[in-house]
Formats: structure tokens, sequence, C-alpha cells
């Protein structure tokens, strides 16, 4: 293990600090397109803000070796200790396969388990944090049984595709959203994972829908799993937007789950109606043919663009030289591109589930019911055709968005909030108190 454990010290002085071990699988300041770049953005980003007030070491993927080393020989973030590891290289098979990723962390955290409880030995640590995978129906090896106390979260995954919805999917679409389930079924009572309620002094959920499905509700916090930071929100940068042509922009992987064939569809119904607007759809995935193919048989080619996977840079600049953000995503738990569209002042048209409908309120966004794939695609035609006709109504729907994310999505924000966390926590664990006291 010493060869993968590197250490950069700070000089922290706080008097409340604590020595805190997290585990972060995903935990890396560029992303890694090729694997899990919200979640690594989100446990870098909270990385950083945990150690502005404790000493933290984080055991985390050594795919993300390049990138935390890159960041820290920069200045970033010192005085966090990173151990990387991984499973033996032939279990990144299991990568090539839809939910193997999912078997293949399960067996990760067992690994992860052993070095926590070398690291733990050497070091005594306060608290134990498990920050990513974010999923509610996987267990942490090391929050469950390492004698600790310890917080879960920000955690989803309790969000599932509408049934009227999974008619959109391919049969084999269909099969692997029942093999979610009842893998899900099988996580929800598994030992490690009924330990880590038992366990936890906090859990942080990211959904509504999350919450509904765990026990232990004294113990809730909602906390979000994405988050901008303050030159994201900074107007000056805004990019030109076209005045002859109505933009809508949306954004993400390629997958069944996103719904993008309803927005070319309702794209479809709002264009012939306002022939000067254009349709710009950014990223890639696996379902990239079969939705040119239906941008062809639409006969959209004219006014809907392709673009591959942007930087967060580029991206954020098509956002703000867009009039609306389209994301109608069935299931996503976070949904980052939202909130980052809240911050660069566009409005959004989503639909009411999940995190899109956690963080979407009316004052910057209309939300749509998840009902069938029709009703969804008559509604976001009419939401497109409000937000063109009532240019108003679209500043305000802006600024409001720009405004909520100042004041509740900053990193800094969120690494406050945290910090009221952890003290609720540990000062429960000094009086006796079971369970953290929630605070919605």
């Amino acid at each position: 293990m010493a060869k993968n454990f590197i250490t950069f010290v700070a000089n922290n002085s706080s008097m409340n600090e604590l020595k805190v071990l997290v585990s972060a699988y995903a935990c890396n300041p560029v992303g890694s397109l090729q694997l899990h770049p919200g979640e690594d953005i989100t446990g870098w980003r909270l990385v950083e803000q945990l150690s502005k007030n404790h000493k933290v070491w984080v055991i985390t993927h050594s795919y993300n070796r390049d990138g935390v080393k890159k960041a820290l020989a920069q200045g970033f973030a010192s005085g966090i200790h990173f151990c990387f590891i991984n499973l033996p290289s032939p279990f990144g098979l299991l990568y090539k396969v839809e939910f193997g990723q999912r078997i293949y962390y399960y067996l990760w955290q067992i690994l992860a388990w052993k070095t926590a409880r070398k690291l733990h030995r050497k070091f005594h640590f306060d608290l134990f944090h498990h920050l990513t995978f974010g999923n509610y129906w996987m267990p942490s090896f090391i929050g469950a049984l390492l004698p600790i106390p310890f917080i879960w979260g920000p955690i989803g995954g309790g969000q599932k595709t509408p049934k009227q919805l999974q008619r959109e999917y391919s049969l084999y679409g269909r099969f692997a959203e029942r093999v979610r389930t009842m893998a899900q079924w099988i996580g929800r009572n598994e030992y490690f994972r009924r330990r880590c309620l038992k366990k936890a002094r906090a859990i942080l959920v990211c959904n509504r829908e999350t919450k509904l499905r765990i026990p232990e509700k004294n113990k809730i916090y909602y906390f979000p799993v994405n988050g901008v930071s303050l030159d994201d929100i900074n107007p000056e940068s805004n990019g030109k937007i076209p005045k002859s042509t109505f933009r809508v922009l949306t954004a993400g992987r390629f997958h069944r789950l996103k719904g993008f064939a309803l927005a070319i569809r309702s794209f479809k119904i709002f264009a012939e109606k306002f022939p000067n607007s254009e349709f710009i759809i950014v990223g890639k995935g696996p379902e990239e043919s079969y939705l040119k193919e239906l941008v062809e048989s639409l006969r959209l080619q004219s006014k809907i663009q392709f673009f591959p996977w942007l930087s967060r840079e580029k991206l954020l600049s098509k956002m703000r030289s867009s009039h609306v953000f389209l994301f109608p995503s069935f299931r996503d738990g976070g949904g980052g591109v939202v909130v980052e569209a809240m911050a660069s002042g566009t409005p959004v048209i989503c639909l009411d589930t999940a995190g899109p409908g956690f963080h979407v309120q009316e004052k910057w966004g209309i939300k749509i019911k998840p009902k069938d794939s029709g009703y969804i695609i008559t509604e976001m035609a009419k939401a497109l055709e409000t937000l063109y006709l009532n240019e108003h109504l679209r500043m305000n729907m802006g600024i409001s968005g720009c405004k909520r994310a100042a004041e509740f999505y900053l990193w800094d924000r969120l690494g406050e909030r945290m910090q009221d966390i952890y003290q609720d926590v540990l000062d429960d664990e000094r009086s006796g108190v079971e369970t953290a006291k929630p605070r919605d």
C-alpha cells in the first residue's frame, strides 16, 4: 500500500479540527468522461470543503491518481492525504458490462475496508464519511464495521423510471431496469447495508424518492450531490444569446434514462409552430446512433445540432447563450446540469422526478408530471412555447435560478452545511443521543 499513498500536509489550526477518514471511490478534479464525471467532481469538491476545517484522509480508486496529483501540484486542496487502491486488472472487465461496475464497486469496498482498518490503527480517526458512490442500496463496509461515528452521503438511488415511461426502452432496456430493481431489493436486504442504516449518525439524501425509502427518518438531511463555484454564476462571462433564433439546449450521456428522444419529439412540435428555433444536443453515449436516426426520420437535420462532450467551461458558455435548458430525464438522481443551467441564468424544463424535480421550482423552471410519453411530449412543447412567447418570464426565471444557485448550491455553502451536520453528529455523540437531529 505504501506506493499508493501520498500525503500533502496542511497548516490547519481549527479548534474543532477532526481527523476524518473519507471513502470517495469517485474523486477527480477534472472528471473522467469515460466513467462517472458527475460523481468525480462531487467527490473532489466535497473533500476540498472538508479539508478546510479538518485533517482528511481519502481512500479512492486509482483511476483518480493523475487528476488528483496534478491538482495538488498546482496547490489545490493541500493538506489532504490520498490513498489510491484498485482491484486486480482482470476485474476491470466488469466495466464493459452495464451493471458490472456496481459489482466491481461492491468488491472494491471490501478492499477499501481492509485499507481503512490499517489506517485507523495508525491515525485513530474521529469520524468516517462515505461520500461516493452515493447509492442508498449499496453498503459501505467501512461505515458498517469501523468503530467510529459514521456519516453516509449524499446518497441517491431511490428513484425509478415511471412505469408508463418504461415503454420508451428497448427490450434490453426494460430487462436492464428489472435487473436494477432486483439488485435494489437484494441490496436493501443485505446485512452490511442494514448495518449501515443502523450505525450511521446522519444520512444525507439528494432527492425525495430516496428519502422515502429510508426508514430512519430522524437521521436524514437533504443534501444535493451537485454544486457550482462562484465563477459559474458570474454573468460577465455570459455568451451572446441570438436574437433572431430561439435556442434550446440539452446535455448529458446518451442513455435511455435521459429521455432525449422525447425532447426531440417535443421540439418537432414546437419548431413546426416557431421555425426560427434550433436545438443543440451535447453529449455522447450508447443511444447516439438511435437519436441521430430519429432526427433524420423527423427531418430535423437543419434544426438540430449534435455536439460531442464539451469541457465544463464550454458547456456553461453554451448554457449562457441559450434561451432554455430542456432535460426530461426519467430518473436522474442528481442532475448536475440542471444546477449548472440555473447558475447560468437559463430557465429549465424538466420532469418532476428525482434530482431535477428536487432542484427546480416554479420560480426558475417548468416541471412536467412524469406521465406517459405522449403527455410529456405535448407538455414540453407547450412549455417551450410559453417561454418563447414570454421574454419577461424567461428573464425572471433566469434571475431566480441564478439566485437560488448562489444561495444554496455554491460549494462553499455546501461545505458550511456539512460542517453544521458534523457538529450535530458530534454533539449527539458526546451527549449519548443515538441519532442526529434532522434538518431538511
